[in-house]
């Protein structure tokens, strides 16, 4: 596209690009991909950081078209730099992603430039009227139509707060397709004489435009398949991660009863053992039982028998793990929570929690603290832990420490989904060495206001009276 002709005697080769228009549609490209992910800058800086870029990627070309057709690649690479350093520099993307959007908007930007000089050079060069009043409407037209459809377009697979998670295998891929277009749709201009050139000016136009025109698609089309395959594996993972929730809760209820009606046999053997004579061994079978009953006695009572069942067999794990779990719970304010996304909800928040808490070194430190209470018409969730280490973030998104992502860090994934889905918000911040998780579910306008009720509290380290 921005190649002079290398064969003068094909005097029906269209005239070029100008070089302005080039670099203008390079920029536009960018700003379509910047404003489809969250900015670094407010507007206010960014529309000057734009206004720079621009002058740079318009300067950047016209000085291209001043070398040696020898250097023409020189003066693409660094093009294309000038696109990359805008991207990575507007927009909140990695290093990774910034590449990925920079193949996309070169391919873009030679496909609006293509077309949209195909057709200028049809409709205004024959009359030679290709620097009047109507073909600078027909520029700005064109040039508005494109990029705000591609807009719409690439809308529909980019959300600004979804993390992009571009493997190296996918950038690649983008990046070879990217160079393959490009390559393709100029080589009537780099070389005449090769079975894919064109030889007549509107031939080469067509080619041009075509071949940019597929890439385009090819590239749409592979966002589109990426985020099925990504989207089936993690719907997989939720699922599996909800079932194995809600069958530890049903497995969680069945033992707690079995230890409930243990706990009771036993105290029925206590009276018994307190009619021994012997003074000694009574003692003894005493302190026997206390101690081997002392770890079952630790029930919870919030009020909301789905949480009872978790807390009750979290609080468990954590006294074999050595962890303090204290909670301030108002179970009765998640009624409106059905079973299953309750047991979800907090099994993955406790989990992480009790993850986290187990991996720090000092003993006095490994704590969770757990609250839920309601506030005019709004649940609040906290959970909180110590941690050690750093978090580690991708587009704002904390991702699993663990290597194997594709069964590991769908913990807060699902904790998301369950939040909005009851059209709530989830927050993860730190805070002096805490790690803090906290849920904001709003009560359906249909649920019947209640009091608020005594939060029931209990430390799990120490055992119910």
């Amino acid at each position: 596209m921005i190649l002079a002709p290398l064969v003068d005697a094909l005097a029906d080769v269209p005239p070029d690009i100008p070089r302005v228009l080039t670099g203008l549609a390079e920029w536009l490209a960018c700003v379509v991909y910047v404003l489809l992910r969250r900015r670094r800058w407010p507007w206010s800086r960014f529309v000057v950081l734009a206004v720079a870029a621009l002058a740079v990627q318009v300067g950047v070309q016209v000085g291209a078209g001043r070398l040696p057709l020898g250097l023409w690649t020189v003066g693409m690479a660094a093009a294309v730099a000038v696109m990359y350093g805008f991207i990575v520099s507007a927009a909140k993307v990695s290093a990774r992603d910034a590449g990925y959007f920079t193949a996309r908007a070169l391919v873009l930007a030679e496909l609006v430039a293509a077309l949209h000089w195909q057709m200028h050079v049809f409709f205004f060069v024959p009359e030679g009227r290709e620097g009047g009043v109507w073909s600078t409407a027909f520029f700005v037209l064109v040039y508005a139509a494109a990029f705000a459809g591609a807009y719409v377009a690439e809308a529909r697979h980019f959300r600004s707060r979804q993390s992009l998670d571009v493997t190296s295998g996918e950038l690649a891929s983008t990046v070879a397709i990217a160079l393959v277009t490009f390559f393709m749709s100029n080589i009537s201009f780099l070389n005449a004489n090769t079975p894919f050139s064109g030889r007549l000016g509107p031939e080469i136009s067509y080619i041009r435009t075509l071949v940019d025109l597929c890439g385009f698609v090819a590239l749409y089309a592979q966002q589109g398949q990426r985020l099925q395959q990504r989207a089936r594996a993690e719907v997989r993972a939720v699922d599996e991660m909800l079932r194995r929730q809600h069958e530890q809760y049903l497995q969680s209820k069945r033992s707690i009863e079995v230890v409930n009606r243990k706990y009771h046999d036993l105290k029925h053997q206590i009276a018994v053992i307190r009619a021994e004579d012997d003074d000694d061994r009574r003692k003894s079978y005493l302190d026997d039982l206390d101690a081997s009953i002392s770890g079952y006695a630790r029930q919870a009572d919030t009020g909301n028998g789905v949480l009872d069942v978790v807390l009750t067999t979290k609080s468990l794990e954590c006294a074999e793990r050595g962890i303090a779990l204290t909670y301030v719970v108002d179970g009765a304010a998640l009624d409106f929570v059905s079973t299953m996304d309750l047991a979800a909800l907090f099994g993955n928040a406790l989990d992480n929690a009790i993850d986290g808490a187990a991996a720090v070194p000092a003993t006095d430190q490994r704590l969770v603290k757990v609250a839920v209470y309601a506030r005019d018409r709004f649940v609040l969730l906290s959970f909180e832990n110590y941690f050690t280490g750093e978090l580690r973030t991708e587009d704002g998104d904390i991702v699993t420490r663990r290597a194997d992502r594709t069964r590991h860090g769908y913990g807060l994934k699902s904790i998301r989904h369950t939040a909005e889905k009851y059209d709530g918000s989830m927050t993860v911040n730190t805070e002096g060495g805490w790690f803090v998780l906290r849920i904001l579910l709003p009560v359906p306008q249909d649920a019947p206001a209640r009091r608020p009720a005594r939060p029931r509290s209990r430390t799990a380290a120490e055992p119910t009276p």
